[in-house]
Protein backbone atom coordinates (compact mmCIF):
# COMPACT_ATOMS: atom_id res chain seq x y z
CA UNK A 1 0.00 0.00 0.00
CA UNK A 2 1.32 3.50 -0.95
CA UNK A 3 0.60 7.05 0.54
CA UNK A 4 0.73 10.70 -0.59
CA UNK A 5 0.96 13.37 1.76
CA UNK A 6 -1.33 16.60 1.07
CA UNK A 7 -0.15 19.83 0.65
CA UNK A 8 -3.39 21.00 1.21
CA UNK A 9 -4.87 18.97 3.81
CA UNK A 10 -8.94 18.41 3.63
CA UNK A 11 -11.73 17.55 6.19
CA UNK A 12 -13.34 13.96 5.98
CA UNK A 13 -15.78 12.65 8.36
CA UNK A 14 -15.04 15.65 10.39
CA UNK A 15 -11.54 14.79 10.59
CA UNK A 16 -8.42 16.99 9.00
CA UNK A 17 -6.54 14.38 6.42
CA UNK A 18 -2.87 14.80 5.82
CA UNK A 19 -2.32 11.59 4.09
CA UNK A 20 -3.95 9.17 2.20
CA UNK A 21 -3.33 5.52 1.48
CA UNK A 22 -4.16 3.96 -2.00
CA UNK A 23 -2.96 0.74 -3.97
CA UNK A 24 -4.39 0.86 -7.27
CA UNK A 25 -4.53 -3.01 -7.04
CA UNK A 26 -7.48 -2.78 -4.94
CA UNK A 27 -9.38 -1.00 -7.97
CA UNK A 28 -12.23 -3.30 -9.20
CA UNK A 29 -13.77 -3.30 -12.48
CA UNK A 30 -16.51 -1.62 -10.57
CA UNK A 31 -14.54 0.87 -9.34
CA UNK A 32 -12.77 1.31 -13.11
CA UNK A 33 -16.20 2.01 -14.58
CA UNK A 34 -17.17 4.03 -11.54
CA UNK A 35 -14.26 6.35 -11.81
CA UNK A 36 -15.41 6.83 -15.75
CA UNK A 37 -18.62 7.48 -14.78
CA UNK A 38 -18.14 10.35 -12.48
CA UNK A 39 -15.09 11.76 -14.72
CA UNK A 40 -17.81 12.17 -16.95
CA UNK A 41 -20.48 13.84 -14.55
CA UNK A 42 -17.94 16.00 -13.58
CA UNK A 43 -17.19 17.37 -17.25
CA UNK A 44 -20.84 18.78 -16.26
CA UNK A 45 -21.79 17.91 -20.19
CA UNK A 46 -21.94 14.97 -22.82
CA UNK A 47 -18.84 13.95 -23.92
CA UNK A 48 -19.17 12.43 -27.22
CA UNK A 49 -15.35 12.01 -28.19
CA UNK A 50 -13.90 10.09 -25.59
CA UNK A 51 -10.04 10.76 -26.01
CA UNK A 52 -7.05 7.55 -25.82
CA UNK A 53 -6.74 6.48 -22.31
CA UNK A 54 -3.27 7.65 -22.31
CA UNK A 55 -4.59 11.67 -22.93
CA UNK A 56 -7.77 10.89 -20.54
CA UNK A 57 -6.26 13.30 -17.54
CA UNK A 58 -9.93 13.30 -15.77
CA UNK A 59 -10.20 9.40 -16.47
CA UNK A 60 -6.39 9.33 -14.76
CA UNK A 61 -7.88 11.93 -11.65
CA UNK A 62 -10.92 9.52 -11.09
CA UNK A 63 -8.39 6.11 -11.09
CA UNK A 64 -6.43 7.56 -8.84
CA UNK A 65 -9.15 8.40 -6.67
CA UNK A 66 -10.88 5.32 -6.93
CA UNK A 67 -6.65 3.83 -5.64
CA UNK A 68 -8.09 5.67 -2.58
CA UNK A 69 -11.66 4.90 -1.84
CA UNK A 70 -10.65 1.16 -2.61
CA UNK A 71 -8.87 0.95 0.32
CA UNK A 72 -10.29 3.61 2.41
CA UNK A 73 -14.11 2.92 1.94
CA UNK A 74 -15.17 5.63 4.20
CA UNK A 75 -13.66 7.99 1.84
CA UNK A 76 -16.35 9.31 -0.86
CA UNK A 77 -15.92 10.47 -4.08
CA UNK A 78 -17.00 13.94 -3.12
CA UNK A 79 -14.52 14.11 -0.08
CA UNK A 80 -11.84 13.58 -2.91
CA UNK A 81 -13.31 16.36 -5.21
CA UNK A 82 -12.33 18.75 -2.84
CA UNK A 83 -8.68 17.72 -3.31
CA UNK A 84 -6.81 21.10 -4.98
CA UNK A 85 -3.41 22.63 -5.98
CA UNK A 86 -0.84 19.78 -6.49
CA UNK A 87 -2.89 17.36 -4.70
CA UNK A 88 -5.01 16.82 -7.68
CA UNK A 89 -1.85 16.57 -9.78
CA UNK A 90 -0.41 13.98 -7.43
CA UNK A 91 -3.52 11.76 -7.41
CA UNK A 92 -3.18 12.11 -10.94
CA UNK A 93 -0.49 10.62 -11.29
CA UNK A 94 -1.28 7.67 -9.55
CA UNK A 95 -4.35 7.16 -12.32
CA UNK A 96 -1.82 8.10 -15.15
CA UNK A 97 0.33 5.08 -13.68
CA UNK A 98 -2.29 2.96 -13.56
CA UNK A 99 -3.30 3.06 -17.05
CA UNK A 100 0.05 3.08 -18.26
CA UNK A 101 3.07 1.09 -17.74
CA UNK A 102 6.01 2.76 -15.79
CA UNK A 103 9.71 2.15 -17.01
CA UNK A 104 10.45 0.20 -14.00
CA UNK A 105 7.63 -2.10 -14.79
CA UNK A 106 8.59 -2.82 -18.52
CA UNK A 107 12.12 -3.23 -17.37
CA UNK A 108 11.02 -5.82 -14.60
CA UNK A 109 8.99 -7.08 -17.21
CA UNK A 110 11.75 -8.04 -19.77
CA UNK A 111 14.67 -9.30 -16.99
CA UNK A 112 12.31 -11.61 -16.13
CA UNK A 113 10.54 -12.65 -19.19
CA UNK A 114 12.45 -15.16 -21.50
CA UNK A 115 15.39 -14.01 -23.77
CA UNK A 116 13.90 -12.59 -26.85
CA UNK A 117 14.94 -13.68 -30.17
CA UNK A 118 17.47 -11.89 -32.22
CA UNK A 119 15.83 -11.37 -35.76
CA UNK A 120 18.23 -12.55 -38.47
CA UNK A 121 19.84 -10.18 -41.07
CA UNK A 122 18.38 -9.78 -44.37
CA UNK A 123 19.50 -12.18 -47.25
CA UNK A 124 18.35 -9.78 -49.53
CA UNK A 125 21.72 -7.16 -51.21
CA UNK A 126 20.84 -3.69 -50.35
CA UNK A 127 19.82 -1.62 -53.53
CA UNK A 128 23.02 0.38 -54.74
CA UNK A 129 22.34 4.44 -54.63
CA UNK A 130 22.19 6.71 -57.59
CA UNK A 131 25.85 7.98 -56.18
CA UNK A 132 27.35 4.44 -56.37
CA UNK A 133 25.94 3.83 -59.71
CA UNK A 134 27.51 6.84 -61.06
Amino acid sequence: MNSIKLKNPITINGKQVKELTYDTNAITAIGFVEAEAKRKTAAGRSVNITPAVEFDFGLHLYLGFAAIIAVNPEIDWSDLERLHGADVVEVTGIGRNFILKSEDEESQASESAEPSVTTPASTTPASQSSKEKA
